[in-house]
């Protein structure tokens, strides 16, 4: 098995993190075609958080894809690591700083609440996804690639 990389070491954090505010999450979710978020977060009250991890300037500079995630979410944040240059990211969005083991909300996203619609299909857009992969792992002959992804 590969080495993780360092978006996943952050990704990994994240997921610790929001679990500890009792969210269930998803990583590589892909909430519409030619979108990927790396971290969907699901919250006691039906909250929807999109978090995008990024390991590096060129990470960032690279990420052309960001803006379109903002619709499918209630909050949206971004998590890096203690040596990224924060500067970088736009200051109306949230901001996790995290490492393999935690992380922490520096910034607090706007809330921007989805439409009842739109909840819904993301509500059962995540449950399908985690099941697929529960059952991916549960049995090998099945896809953890969702058919829509």
């Amino acid at each position: 098995m590969a080495e993780p990389t360092a978006g996943q070491h952050i990704a990994r954090g994240v997921c610790r993190h929001l679990r500890s505010l009792d969210f269930v999450t998803v990583e590589e979710l892909v909430p519409a075609p030619g979108l990927r978020v790396d971290v969907m977060g699901l919250g006691p009250k039906g909250e929807i958080w999109i978090i995008e991890c990024k390991s590096g300037r060129a990470d960032f500079q690279a990420d052309r894809k960001w803006q379109g995630y903002l619709e499918w979410s209630d909050r949206f944040f971004w998590a890096v690591g203690g040596d990224f240059p924060v500067d970088l990211l736009p200051p109306a969005t949230g901001l996790i700083l995290a490492d393999r083991h935690d992380a922490e909300i520096v910034r607090m996203s706007p809330e921007t609440p989805l439409a009842p619609a739109r909840r819904k299909v993301m509500t059962r857009t995540f449950a399908r996804h985690a099941a697929l992969r529960l059952q991916a792992m549960r049995d090998p002959g099945v896809s953890a690639s969702a058919p829509w992804a």
